[in-house]
């Protein structure tokens, strides 16, 4: 049996820089922290010869071809193409469509899994572009490339991204900073959750198309991405948290479709009790959003008035692991 966990990730500026359609003319770069909230696959070698998968439902074929979930079909086809008898298993602490990188970090964990079922290591680098290529090239998924990077290699990071080549980079941040930020950033899930890919097909149109306005506020998130760098390796916390309120008006602009009035109502809420700053983590369109405060205990009580709960969570420095 092989048991493998794939990290979670937020963002901290730049997000969206790391799509193809603009970084191949832009160099794309952000900041990205994953979290100990994981997508877990277990895989083992059932009795009988079928193809049998657990995850939101089952399902239970003799052939790859008849597999109804894309990735599994794609992954499987790509790296496994002869099976005719495995069982996968599927489970997860966050639901897909919460804009923490589930997709990325679910594609990262099978195709580890697959290779150590099949007795075969695969490095860093190798796991996350397999894993990007599954999605962008293979599926034709509008997804860019740091949730499957951050699931592989864990921590907080920057990433740049350039048409052939991903540059990562721990940030040299402190412990002490580590530790307030674990203790003042909050994430508050918004009950509302959404498919990335149909929002970010616009922004990767609109790019592709040379729309100025869409090139010119990706160019501004990347140095949002830059500020953040600054501010959390000199543990400047509270400069950082005015760049999650950038990022917040960053994204407005570029999508205002995505945010509808509840949630801004609830970003709105966050900063007159005792929010710092606040930005709405992933595409837009629903999922988590994150705040830094001084003052949790009056932010979180005012959140659990609205009905919405604080997910606690510490930093993963690890990455994709198997487990056994």
């Amino acid at each position: 049996m092989i048991f493998v966990k794939s990290p979670l990730r937020i963002t901290f500026g730049g997000g969206g820089t790391d799509l193809p359609s603009y970084y191949e003319k832009n160099t794309g770069f952000l900041i990205s922290a994953t979290i100990d909230k994981y997508i877990y696959i277990t895989v083992y070698e059932p009795f009988k010869d079928y193809i049998f998968l657990k995850y939101s439902t089952s399902e239970k074929v003799t052939k790859i071809k008849n597999i109804k979930h894309p990735i599994i079909r794609k992954v499987l086809d790509k790296f496994y193409k002869n099976t005719k008898k495995i069982e996968i298993q599927i489970s997860a602490d966050v639901p897909a469509g919460t804009g923490v990188g589930s997709s990325g970090a679910f594609t990262v964990a099978l195709i580890k899994a697959l290779h150590a079922y099949n007795n075969q290591s695969i490095g860093h680098n190798d796991l996350a572009e397999k894993s990007c290529s599954i999605e962008i090239n293979e599926l034709k998924r509008n997804v860019g490339k740091q949730d499957q990077y951050s699931s592989v290699f864990g921590g907080i990071n920057s990433y740049e991204f350039k048409k052939n080549k991903v540059k990562v980079k721990p940030l040299k941040i402190s412990k002490k900073t580590i530790n307030n930020l674990e203790d003042n950033l909050c994430l508050f899930f918004t009950k509302f959750s959404r498919n990335a890919d149909k929002i970010l097909k616009k922004q990767n149109t609109e790019t592709i198309n040379k729309n100025k306005k869409i090139i010119s506020n990706l160019n501004f998130n990347k140095e949002l991405a830059y500020k953040s760098k600054y501010f959390l390796e000199n543990g400047q916390l509270e400069n950082f948290a005015d760049i999650l309120n950038d990022q917040w008006n960053c994204k407005i602009e570029r999508s205002p479709e995505t945010i509808n009035n509840r949630i801004k109502n609830l970003y709105n809420l966050g900063l007159k009790n005792g929010a710092l700053g606040g930005k709405l983590v992933g595409a837009g369109g629903g999922g988590f959003l994150l705040f830094y405060t001084n003052d949790k205990e009056k932010l979180t009580y005012t959140m659990e008035k609205e009905g919405i709960g604080e997910m606690r969570f510490k930093f993963d420095f690890n990455g994709v692991t198997r487990i056994i």
